[in-house]
């Protein structure tokens, strides 16, 4: 096998996957450089390819802080039974490059110890492979933290560039209020979006979480509907 060639297309990989990760974690509020979407290939293999040419996967993992904006659309509105300011359900997230062959408990056990002992509000893991059903059930046992899981083939490309998707905007508490009040409506009244959608799984969009999708229109110009995720 040719290991020149192959190191170029695992470097070209790791790139696209990289930038694609970086704008998602932009795309959700988290404090981004443009500079670290928009790296070239050239940058790319400069920082992260070892001396044969293949990318170093451990050095490709980083943490990221949510922005203010961030923040207010992750905090729940004072009620006169809470009259104090919650605390925001969002924090600092760990994004971690897996590139074992075989992912099962242990190695999700390990990424969830680090999250955890780390003080990481959630965290992402990025994997090459699929993650057994059995070391998917930690990520559910972990509230309030949560960890989420991407293979690389499926980061390859930005689904929220394609021209047939249309822009997808979360809504803070105080947004989704204000909608149900203005349309009379209860949140389970509105349609729907599972967590598993694509869209919806690019945003780590939460149960119960409200967005508003923005559609173009040849008469309207642009339409919004919004959608309730469960």
């Amino acid at each position: 096998m040719d290991d020149t060639g192959e190191a170029q297309r695992e470097c070209v990989k790791l790139w696209r996957v990289w930038r694609t990760v970086r704008q998602m974690c932009k795309d959700r509020g988290y404090e981004v450089l443009d500079s670290e979407i928009n790296i070239t290939l050239d940058e790319f293999r400069s920082r992260f390819a070892d001396v044969t040419g293949f990318p170093e996967r451990k050095q490709l993992n980083f943490s990221l802080r949510p922005t203010d904006a961030m923040i207010a659309k992750y905090t729940e509105i004072p009620t006169p039974s809470r009259p104090n300011p919650p605390e925001p359900h969002i924090g600092n997230m760990w994004v971690e490059f897996n590139g074992e062959s075989n992912l099962g408990v242990k190695p999700i056990r390990l990424f969830a110890q680090h999250i955890d002992q780390n003080n990481f509000f959630s965290g992402i893991l990025i994997t090459t492979v699929p993650v057994t059903s059995a070391a998917l059930k930690i990520t559910t046992t972990l509230a309030p933290r949560t960890i989420e899981i991407f293979q690389e083939q499926d980061l390859l490309v930005n689904i929220t560039k394609h021209e047939l998707v249309p822009k997808h905007v979360l809504l803070s508490p105080e947004e989704k209020a204000k909608l149900l009040e203005r349309y009379r409506l209860k949140e389970t009244q509105l349609p729907r979006i599972q967590r598993t959608d694509p869209v919806a799984r690019y945003l780590g969009l939460r149960r119960g979480q409200v967005v508003k999708i923005i559609r173009k229109s040849e008469t309207a110009g642009r339409y919004a509907s919004y959608r309730w995720c469960i």
